[in-house]
């Protein structure tokens, strides 16, 4: 047998544990994925959002019927949100990292695949038409959603997170959600009570906006 060809034997011989010892260094991907791609159901998702389940209490209660809250409540939209974001968003209130005392013990009440069914519900749903064009918004506002401001490092909000309506990806939430909602979330970015960021990015650059920024961009997105 020559050295070449006994060479190649050797290394198809290895192949299986090669296999077994590379599949070590694979990722599992996030259980709120894993919760998605498990079942396409939205039925369960519409049931528990209009009645709830145990101390998970409807979600209507707060967030409106569809998902969109009253106008001048300090409570997100969840109407037309991708599934991925919402589908996080609470299997991080139901293990803790996103702190929230309200939420959590909802999350907590909800089974994965509940939860899947529920994201799924309100990325179903429609946004309802817009019959005038949005505000201009404050000036300040507009910079850091459209610009940034180089002098401080931050860049351009609409960059990440695309468009006001949709969003710029699936766990890059849309902006246009209520001023209150907002402001209260850049405070708790910059204070680390809110910690479910990616690479502390958020939390970072909240920490460079003044509280007259934080309330701009919210003032700003609260008109889309």
């Amino acid at each position: 047998m020559s050295r070449a060809i006994a060479i190649a034997f050797l290394s198809l011989a290895a192949m299986p544990d090669m296999l077994a010892r590379s599949s070590e260094f694979e990722v599992a991907p996030p259980v709120w994925q894993v919760a998605l791609a498990a079942s396409k159901d939205m039925d369960t998702g519409k049931l528990i959002a209009a009645q709830g389940k145990g101390a998970a209490i409807a979600c209507a209660g707060c967030h409106g019927a569809n998902g969109m809250p009253a106008s001048g409540t300090p409570f997100p939209r969840l109407t037309g949100v991708p599934v991925e974001y919402v589908a996080k968003q609470l299997f991080d209130y139901r293990d803790g990292s996103r702190p929230n005392a309200v939420m959590a013990p909802i999350a907590k009440a909800l089974g994965d695949s509940e939860i899947g069914s529920l994201a799924r519900y309100y990325a179903s749903q429609e946004l309802p038409a817009k019959n005038t064009p949005p505000a201009a918004g404050p000036t300040r506002g507009r910079q850091l959603a459209r610009y940034g401001d180089n002098a401080l490092a931050i860049p351009a909000c609409g960059d990440c997170h695309g468009s006001d309506d949709t969003g710029g990806g699936p766990i890059l939430p849309p902006l246009a959600q209520p001023a209150a909602y907002t402001s209260a979330q850049l405070q708790a970015f910059r204070t680390g009570e809110r910690r479910n960021d990616a690479d502390r990015v958020m939390r970072e650059l909240a920490k460079r906006l003044s509280d007259a920024d934080m309330q701009a961009l919210a003032d700003y997105y609260a008109g889309r």
